[in-house]
């Protein structure tokens, strides 16, 4: 956030640097400097005045092709052309794991880089699914106590941050704005229906914090 207080206490040299062309400041910025020169007496040509325009201008205009550069970068890129790849969408990959944890994620997840024959991502992925789930397990165990209410809820902050280094993975190691076909639901159901049975079995010690323990506790 540029302060136009902070701006104020440069010299007038020191402000010409932000008006000059191949700069690094941000527009805003520029304009502010800009304003606080003309407020000095700093005595403008219209070419100049034009000049700074312009240079705010195109600033804005890269700032607004980066933006538009990261949202396509995390934008899913499901198409229904049939000459694309079949994966395993990023939202299944998501849910999957919210609900049941990053197990069953990193498998689909595996299973995507594998078909795109990045076989070390795969691995490293699949690893990490099973570490975190291990991991997170330890940390509940020893260090919270699920038996005193709070607002805060600790588990989902760490459900939350196992899905979202699962859709970090996705985002680093499948191509860029890579155009694929979901591919069927059948084996993600099927996984998830093991899962679920694993929780309905194991879930005062494996799968206590996820969100489905509630539902699965109607059923006992």
């Amino acid at each position: 956030m540029v302060s136009k207080s902070v701006l104020r206490k440069l010299s007038d040299f020191e402000l010409e640097k932000y008006i000059k062309e191949d700069n690094r400041f941000v527009p805003e910025a520029i304009s502010m400097a800009f304003e606080i020169l003309v407020e000095r007496g700093r005595i403008f040509t219209e070419e100049e005045k034009t000049a700074v325009q312009e240079l705010i201008q195109s600033k804005k205009n890269a700032e607004e092709a980066k933006l538009r550069e990261e949202q396509e970068l995390w934008k899913d890129h499901i198409t229904e052309d049939p000459a694309a790849i079949k994966l395993y969408s990023r939202t299944t990959v998501f849910v999957s794991s919210v609900v049941l944890g990053t197990i069953p994620g990193a498998i689909l997840l595996c299973l995507n880089l594998i078909k795109l024959k990045k076989y070390f991502p795969a691995l490293l992925t699949l690893i990490f699914g099973f570490l975190f789930f291990f991991l997170q397990e330890h940390v509940f165990q020893s260090y919270f106590d699920f038996n005193t209410t709070s607002r805060y809820n600790p588990a989902m902050a760490v459900i939350a941050a196992g899905t979202l280094s699962l859709v970090g993975i996705w985002v680093a190691s499948i191509p860029k704005k890579l155009p694929y076909r979901a591919k069927s639901y059948v084996f993600p159901v099927i996984l998830c229906i093991g899962t679920a049975a694993l929780m309905f079995y194991y879930y005062q010690d494996w799968f206590s914090i996820y969100p489905l323990l509630g539902l699965i506790r109607l059923f006992r």
